[in-house]
């Protein structure tokens, strides 16, 4: 199962990405990421702010954008397929009993300040908004802490308030399309000559760690993993979204299986980190990592 491939608009020229805001995230004495907040995309592609690249301390770039398999995979960052029948993934919307259908009905996050901008941290405001209405106020924090030296952390936390009224999220799984639960933290990695393997503590592989919740999920590449880790204990109820033969990419899941209702006045709040390091640790290593990146 996959998510819904986006074509190019009208040309590579058009479908590049062309920030006019990118901010630096530092740790260790290098950069780590850089985080494009008003990236000019064309509409259809949900646009948004995301990290990319976002690197090891090696410099391993772990990060994709636009990748011809899927357009509207945009490096690391937020995006949610449904929220009141507004695409904010981009791409293809699911349609019960129709299957993905090309409609009008992209949102766009658009960057509206910042609180703080500092070497390892970056505070903002976003409001997600469709046709000049919007839908949810969102405080984003992104910040990165140096864990070893072949290994640094990036946490992301967002509060999502309804700007008028509760605001319903979904995915193509609440929809109609088993197993489709994504939307909400989603890391597009590269593709490689081989699939990265995936591991939780407990489990190996796509199929076993796909929809399913666990503390941290490990992703591994040529050279590099990725650990993702909720950081608190509403974070880790929700399911992980796992691909790894089609395409790379790990999310933490909004709605899996039912929408989700954000009630007015009351802020959805998530909280996750993700280990980025060089090489591959084993289990135990990573144990340790996540430790102390979430104690962090």
């Amino acid at each position: 199962m996959t998510d819904h491939v986006t074509a190019a608009p009208t040309g590579p020229e058009e479908a590049a990405p062309l920030p006019d805001v990118l901010a630096d995230l530092r740790c260790a004495g290098r950069t780590v990421a850089r985080y494009a907040t008003r990236p000019g995309l064309d509409p259809r592609l949900s646009p948004r702010p995301y990290l990319h690249p976002v690197t090891t301390l090696g410099g391993a770039v772990v990060t994709e954008e636009l990748p011809g398999d899927h357009l509207h995979h945009l490096g690391a960052g937020l995006a949610v397929p449904d929220v009141d029948g507004r695409n904010f993934w981009g791409g293809r919307t699911f349609v019960r009993d129709r299957g993905p259908v090309p409609l009008d009905n992209h949102g766009t996050q658009r960057h509206t300040g910042w609180r703080l901008r500092e070497a390892g941290r970056l505070e903002e405001d976003l409001v997600w908004e469709a046709d000049g209405v919007p839908l949810l106020h969102e405080h984003r924090t992104v910040t990165a802490t140096a864990l070893t030296d072949r290994a640094w952390a990036l946490g992301l936390t967002f509060a999502l308030t309804p700007a008028d009224g509760p605001v319903t999220i979904g995915s193509p799984a609440t929809n109609g399309r088993p197993g489709a639960g994504y939307g909400g933290f989603f890391w597009r990695a590269p593709k490689e000559a081989e699939a990265p393997s995936v591991f939780t503590r407990d489990a190996d592989g796509e199929e076993a760690v796909h929809g399913r919740g666990a503390d941290w999920i490990a992703l591994a590449g040529d050279g590099w993993t990725l650990v993702f880790a909720a950081a608190d204990g509403t974070t880790r109820r929700d399911p992980w979204f796992v691909r790894t033969t089609e395409y790379p990419g790990v999310g933490s899941s909004l709605a899996w299986s039912r929408p989700l209702t954000v009630p007015a006045g009351r802020p959805l709040v998530r909280r996750l980190v993700t280990v980025v390091a060089d090489g591959r640790p084993g289990r135990q290593a990573v144990e340790e990592l996540v430790k102390e990146a979430t104690a962090r």
